[in-house]
């Protein structure tokens, strides 16, 4: 299978999926749960030129920690960092913004849009739990609480739901133009979105390992209607080439 996958789902609604250099199952998933929504996927690899115009939204996958140089600080733990990839999200998620199109991050992407918007992470949460567990969940084991009126609250039947966990870092300072929209029992930020017209939303979790679940998987298909609203309205007002047949 090429990086341009799924030849028989809707044409003209292409989704840009920013990973590492090689895909794990993460973001196989990601693929899967966006391709179940009628949405096509393209894999951004660091250092890829990407024309985002050409993007009707875009994800910024999990994966290596983002450089504390972006916020500020120096390491203050052993991890492992991908400085051409941190450069290739930043101009993603600048020109995504020009251009107004939905953003989803996920784990390491909701960390990145928080730093791109000036905010900060601490680098490492583990030591500092008190009322949550310090290994990490592939299960929705974790809870998380959401705020009602946000665009998370309205896609979930409850507004206490769980979550599993698979990173080590979290967001501090909260970025401008962000608000916080859940957070778990230690009052550790779970999910931010912004405060202005694009649609942009991070998650700290992965809801790709849990398509099985109905709330999950509707992260992915609220995205991707997102999406395609953003495409009608883009090709109503003729902004830009016409990119798609």
């Amino acid at each position: 299978m090429s990086d341009w996958e799924s030849e028989t789902d809707i044409p003209g609604l292409t989704i840009g999926i920013s990973g590492p250099a090689r895909r794990s199952m993460a973001h196989r998933l990601i693929s899967l749960g966006l391709r179940l929504h009628g949405a096509r996927t393209h894999y951004i690899r660091p250092g890829d030129r990407t024309n985002v115009e050409l993007l009707d939204g875009l994800v910024l996958s999990g994966g290596t920690h983002v450089h504390p140089g972006r916020y500020g600080q120096q390491p203050q733990v052993t991890a492992r960092y991908d400085l051409k990839r941190d450069a290739t999200d930043t101009e993603l998620l600048r020109q995504a913004e020009a251009i107004n199109i939905p953003v989803l991050g996920i784990c390491r992407g909701a960390q990145f849009i928080n730093v791109f918007h000036g905010g900060s992470l601490c680098q490492n949460v583990t030591p500092l739990r008190v009322h949550t567990r310090h290994r990490p969940l592939l299960l929705p084991l974790q809870t998380v609480r959401l705020v009602r009126d946000s665009r998370l609250g309205g896609l979930m039947y409850s507004h206490v739901i769980g979550a599993n966990r698979i990173h080590s870092q979290a967001i501090k300072r909260l970025g401008q133009n962000l608000r916080v929209t859940a957070v778990d029992n230690d009052l550790f930020v779970q999910a931010i979105e912004n405060t202005g017209r694009q649609w942009l939303m991070g998650v700290q979790w992965h809801p790709e390992y849990l398509l099985y679940h109905t709330g999950h998987r509707r992260i992915f298909s609220h995205f991707v209607h997102a999406a395609r609203a953003r495409k009608l309205e883009r090709l109503d007002n003729r902004e830009g080439p016409e990119f798609h047949s």
